[in-house]
């Protein structure tokens, strides 16, 4: 049986009240942020008993309000990057807000990570729901957008939603970056971390992070983690800073299924992480570009490749790449053969216990 409760957490100037959910089972405790629907904490068991965070994030509000690394938010309209903030649909051009390099990133400036959502108390969870009005961050179509999250037992799920009056391309994920020896006040490197991701396939990028349009066999490459991984060597094999790529889960013309997707060890303390996903891709990311700026909880200072995000999402650039998975929502649709065209259901869900991680995940597959 899952405890939900909820508190407030502070406000934002201009913005509104921001509130804190906690979801609690007899081994994890959840915490969510109606700012950006927002995972503030993962606490679960490792081998020495105690329950132990394991997502950075920040201990008040204004870090939060001020963070610029999408710590632990839903992103969105468009997870992932847009190549020149620029896209075409239905014959009309779109130029987007530019807010990494060349691209538009995660929704732009002030996208959903940004929003105060409004909360609801569903069964073993919350229920996060935003409207994002015509042209917001130059997107076209007003969007009514939710995501749910519950947490049964061991298993946090995130189940997405939207719906818009014109087409327009849609992509939500949750940003949390990992670090399973837990104690992320005093969050170390990643390096004897193992991962494996279920992908034949990931996508080669140019200098800017957009695919080049390329679905290139993980076969004989680095990128090659279908078995348990140790990522400290596997980094010093890549010729750039680390991972930050999409792994393709499955094809344009797959039907919707929700799919394994990615498995994180951290043997010391004998947690695992295992995602599920109905998404096409997962962006494997190894906080490369965390640099000792950002000061997180309890004063840490967070640095490069001491976490690990697992994004699940539809294929960067799908919008300008026809051979990619279809990304546009079109208003008015009604759930066909390829649902992610509808009204968008997205379902994404994570593990993080011991030994029993294989059966909670059958057992959520088959459901």
């Amino acid at each position: 049986m899952t405890q939900v409760s909820h508190q407030p957490w502070g406000e934002v100037a201009d913005v509104g009240s921001v509130d804190l959910w906690v979801l609690q089972s007899s081994n994890v405790k959840v915490e969510v942020l109606t700012l950006g629907a927002i995972i503030r904490a993962v606490c679960c068991r490792g081998n020495n008993g105690q329950m132990e965070d394991v997502v950075l994030g920040y201990d008040d509000l204004e870090g939060y309000v001020s963070d610029k690394r999408y710590m632990g938010a839903v992103v969105g309209r468009v997870a992932n990057r847009i190549a020149g903030g620029r896209f075409v649909v239905e014959e009309k051009e779109y130029q987007l807000e530019i807010n990494n390099g060349p691209n538009a990133l995660h929704g732009g400036l002030k996208g959903f990570n940004k929003a105060i959502w409004l909360a609801t108390a569903v069964e073993d969870g919350v229920q996060l729901s935003l409207t994002s009005p015509d042209e917001d961050q130059g997107y076209p179509g007003e969007v009514k957008a939710s995501v749910s999250y519950t947490l049964q037992g061991e298993t946090l799920t995130a189940e997405y939603q939207a719906s818009s009056t014109k087409t327009t391309p849609i992509n939500l994920t949750n940003h949390s970056y990992f670090n399973l020896a837990g104690q992320v006040h005093d969050a170390s490197n990643i390096y004897d971390h193992q991962v494996s991701i279920s992908a034949q396939s990931y996508l080669p990028v140019d200098d800017t992070s957009i695919p080049t349009g390329e679905i290139r066999a993980v076969e004989g490459t680095p990128f090659d983690l279908r078995q348990q991984t140790v990522i400290g060597p596997r980094l010093k094999e890549l010729p750039g800073p680390g991972f930050d790529h999409n792994f393709c889960l499955s094809g344009p013309k797959d039907p919707w299924a929700v799919r394994p997707a990615a498995r994180v060890c951290h043997p010391a303390s004998r947690r695992v992480l295992e995602v599920s996903t109905s998404q096409p891709g997962v962006q494997f990311y190894t906080a490369n570009f965390l640099d000792g700026s950002i000061t997180g909880k309890g004063g840490s200072r967070y640095g490069k490749h001491n976490s690990f995000c697992l994004e699940t999402q539809n294929w960067p650039d799908a919008v300008n790449q026809a051979s990619f998975p279809e990304c546009l929502l079109r208003p008015g649709e009604e759930a066909g053969l390829d649902e992610r065209t509808s009204y968008y259901p997205a379902k994404t869900s994570w593990v993080a216990i011991g030994k029993p991680l294989i059966h909670y995940t059958e057992k959520l597959l088959t459901a």
